[in-house]
């Protein structure tokens, strides 16, 4: 009897023995099922604080300026640009400040190159003339120059509308503007085979042909305060009776903007 006493103490040891070094956490149960993780917290956007955000900027505009809708006689040569200056008011949506509308007012301006062509403010006929001087007396840098008062309206995206110099930007919109003044500007007399004549400047001054008021759409799209910059004039550049009225100046640049 004590034998078998013995022999089930000792069976029951081993069994406590044994159990206390198998592992009290399954590996690798397809049973067990893992704490549910927390969703990250959606962006509030309505309710991010905008008060450090400056909204009047500066936003300057610089690059090739060209014509669409020209013919053999008023087509521009070598590298014409434009150049814009405006202050903008920025106003972020209440509900999404991703968005925002942008106003301005300031100041375009557009310098047309013309290769011995001599483009005539000061003609007395209906039609502007781009007389074509290649066997008479010519400048050697001839341009055409336009100056608008422009009103800018820009629909605006920022990826990050609270550090908005280092985020993703995009805008679309239109742009009016009426005439300042027009003129033309040649510089060094050459005689036909290129020999200068003279070194001085000639600068003509007319509204007569030009249209006084324009309208353009405009895109833009950039990194912080950089992007690129593109713009195309819906009205004609001259008025019906000056010319083709197909030409439609188009301009694409660099835009710098804190907007």
């Amino acid at each position: 009897m004590k034998k078998f006493f013995f022999t089930v103490v000792c069976i029951i040891c081993l069994q406590v023995v044994h159990s206390q070094t198998v592992p009290t956490t399954p590996a690798n149960d397809s049973n067990v099922v893992a704490p549910a993780q927390t969703a990250p917290a959606k962006k509030q956007w309505s309710k991010i604080d905008l008060s450090n955000r400056s909204n009047d900027h500066f936003m300057l505009q610089y690059g090739f300026d060209n014509w669409s809708g020209t013919n053999d006689s008023t087509r521009p040569s070598g590298f014409s640009r434009f150049f814009n200056a405006y202050i903008m008011l920025d106003k972020p949506f209440k509900t999404n400040p991703r968005l925002s509308v942008g106003l301005g007012l300031g100041v375009g301006s557009s310098n047309i190159f013309f290769n011995r062509r001599y483009v005539d403010l000061k003609s007395t006929s209906s039609a502007l003339p781009f007389r074509k001087v290649d066997s008479l007396n010519h400048f050697k840098k001839f341009k055409l120059t336009t100056v608008f008062l422009e009103a800018p309206v820009e629909l605006r995206y920022s990826s990050n509308p609270e550090n908005s110099n280092s985020s993703f930007k995009a805008a679309i919109g239109v742009k009016v503007g009426t005439l300042l003044s027009a003129y033309t500007k040649g510089k060094t007399l050459q005689d036909k085979n290129g020999n200068t004549i003279n070194s001085y400047i000639q600068k003509e001054s007319s509204k007569k042909f030009i249209n006084t008021t324009r309208l353009a759409v405009t895109g833009r799209v950039g990194l912080g305060i950089f992007s690129l910059y593109g713009a195309y004039q819906i009205t004609s550049f001259l008025k019906d009776i000056a010319g083709p009225t197909e030409i439609r100046p188009y301009s694409i640049g660099l835009c710098v903007s804190g907007l």
